[in-house]
Formats: C-alpha cells, structure tokens, sequence
C-alpha cells in the first residue's frame, strides 16, 4: 500500500501530542477543516455558533488548507465576528494532513471535526456532551444523522444503529463490516486521538479506519437523535474519487486495515461482508452517474473493477438488475 506521496499520504498513524491538563483548557474543540468549500462554510459555521457557549468552553477554528475559491479568512471574519478562530495551511498538504493539523491545534478535551462542508441540528454538543458524561468510559460519542444534498434539502435519513441512547452493543465487529458513522456526527475525547494517532493512509474511507480503531480500544456512546447532517456534492472527495474509479482502490486498501483490528476468527466474514456491501455501493453509484456523464464506458470499467471487492453471485445480479433498471428509465424518458 504505497502512494506517490508519503508525505500527503501517511502510511502509518500520524502522533498527535499530548497536551498538559489545564484549568484553562476548553471542555470542547470545533475544529473545521476546509478546502474549496467557501459556498458551504457559512452554514456550517453557522450551525455551530448558534449554540456554542463562550470561548472558555468552546474552541471553534477554521483550519484551512491553503482554498482558492474565495479568501477564506475574510469569510470567517465576517461570520464569525471575532469568536472564530484562523489558520492557513503554508502550502495545500491535504485532507489527510490538515485533519492532523486540526487535531494538534485542538486545545478542548473533546474533539469535533466538522468538515467545512457538513453542518449540525441544535442542540448537538449539549446532547454529546450529556452522553460522555453519562458515560466517562466512552472513547467517542456518536449522533444519528441526516444526508442532504448541495442546496441543503433532505436527502434521507440512513437506518439508526440503536434505538435509545447508550454504549453501542458488539460495535467492533458491526463497524467492520461497513462504515455507519459519519465525521460530522462524531465527536472524539482527544486523549483518544492522543493514544491512537490521527487519520491516514487514504483520502477516502479513512475515517471508516478511525472509527474502528477506536471501537477496538474503547466503548462509544451513541443516541439516535438526528442531529447532524452530512452533505453530498459533486465536488467531495467521496463524488471524485467515485468519477475517478479510484474509490475501489481505497476501499480495498482501508477494508485491508480494517481487517486487523479484528479478532483473526472473524476476518474472512467481515472481508466477505465488507466486499459484498462496497460492490454493491460502487454499483449502484456508477448507474447513477450513468444519468449525468452519459459515458457508459467509464461505467462499465467502474463495473467491473467493482468485482475487485466481491465477486459473489448476488454481486453479478446486482450489476444485470441496475442496468435494466437504467434502460427501462431509458426507454421511458425517449
């Protein structure tokens, strides 16, 4: 598992210091990695100060990755009056990195990462505080959450992985055999990040790594209250690395590292299990760009290079069952 670039990449845990317990320290830290997304950082920034409690309890920062859609700084300025803090990568280093960056500037005792794109429901850091605290052996607190799209309307509202708050029951293993979080609705201890080190290794899946790392080490708290909600756009990282094809490599490579976190006796399942549910995931997702590239080529390569994660039978009836759906839908529009 090598990249170009180590330095963007990190093939291992990048260390993340530990900070001297302190009075003076903030219980929270919102760290808001950015890049090219100055249409979407109002709302997420928004979303946060309307129930943020002072700077003595609440850290909030744009960590910005050196963007060139618009002059960031001014943006956050201007929003955040003072109460938001700035900082600008030197050069771009990447998402990978600048989560890094993110996490050492972190001064809070609980970290979260709202991605610049992504935003929060009222009362989210009231709920996940009141969760940690109920549960002080709880390495990560975790919402439910809702898709929206790139205008911020509805866009569903996946399964819920508990129907009460708690600690989540056998969540290692239900956790490796597919990603069920998402960054915007988790919040981590940073003692946690402190003891297990920061994302790397891939831009895309890596947080599904992270999420199972922790769960190997400690329990983490959840509620099925919606609130926060992840926002799907064509230029995410996840909808580039889906036009690119490069999603199955990085899947295959994180499913991989995902594997050794768990007992040996269950990997050959959660391999199948995890190949299985991305296969279908690549899938669906190329039929779907079918409707917008109109390049049945590239669609039918992603295809096939899907049969890289799994190639059991139901797999194959997938990929027959998704393209007559698109042909019928075809055939109907003229």
């Amino acid at each position: 598992m090598t990249y170009p670039d180590p330095e963007r990449f990190p093939q291992n845990p990048p260390r993340i210091a530990a900070l001297a317990d302190s009075p003076d320290r903030p219980r929270w830290s919102v760290m808001i990695p950015a890049y090219n997304c100055a249409a979407f950082l109002p709302d997420a920034l928004n979303s946060v100060l309307a129930q943020a409690p002072g700077p003595e309890h609440m850290q909030i920062e744009v960590v910005d990755d050196a963007s060139t859609d618009a002059d960031v700084e001014a943006l956050v300025a201007a929003i955040g009056q003072g109460r938001v803090g700035y900082y600008r990568q030197p050069r771009n280093v990447g998402s990978i990195r600048n989560f890094e960056t993110s996490i050492n500037r972190a001064r809070g005792h609980v970290v979260h990462l709202l991605h610049g794109d992504d935003r929060v429901r009222p009362g989210f850091y009231a709920k996940l505080d009141d969760l940690l605290r109920r549960f002080p052996e709880a390495g990560a607190a975790v919402s439910h959450y809702a898709y929206i799209d790139e205008a911020g309307r509805p866009n569903g509202v996946p399964t819920p992985q508990a129907e009460a708050d708690g600690i989540l029951e056998n969540w290692l293993l239900r956790l490796a055999e597919y990603q069920r979080m998402q960054y915007v609705s988790t919040v981590v201890r940073r003692s946690v990040y402190e003891a297990l080190g920061s994302f790397y290794g891939n831009s895309y899946g890596e947080d599904w790594e992270m999420w199972v790392r922790i769960a190997r080490y400690y329990p983490v708290a959840y509620t099925p209250d919606v609130l926060a909600e992840y926002r799907g756009h064509t230029q995410s990282i996840s909808s580039n690395k889906l036009q690119t094809g490069e999603v199955v490599t990085d899947l295959a490579q994180v499913m991989a590292r995902v594997q050794a976190h768990v007992p040996a006796a269950q990997r050959r399942r959660l391999a199948q299990v995890s190949g299985q549910h991305y296969a279908h995931f690549v899938i669906g997702a190329a039929y779907q760009l079918a409707e917008t590239t109109k390049d049945w080529g590239f669609v039918h390569r992603l295809v096939r290079k899907s049969l890289e994660l799994s190639r059991h039978p139901a797999i194959y009836r997938h990929v027959v069952r998704s393209w007559a759906k698109y042909m019928l839908e075809k055939f109907r529009k003229g």
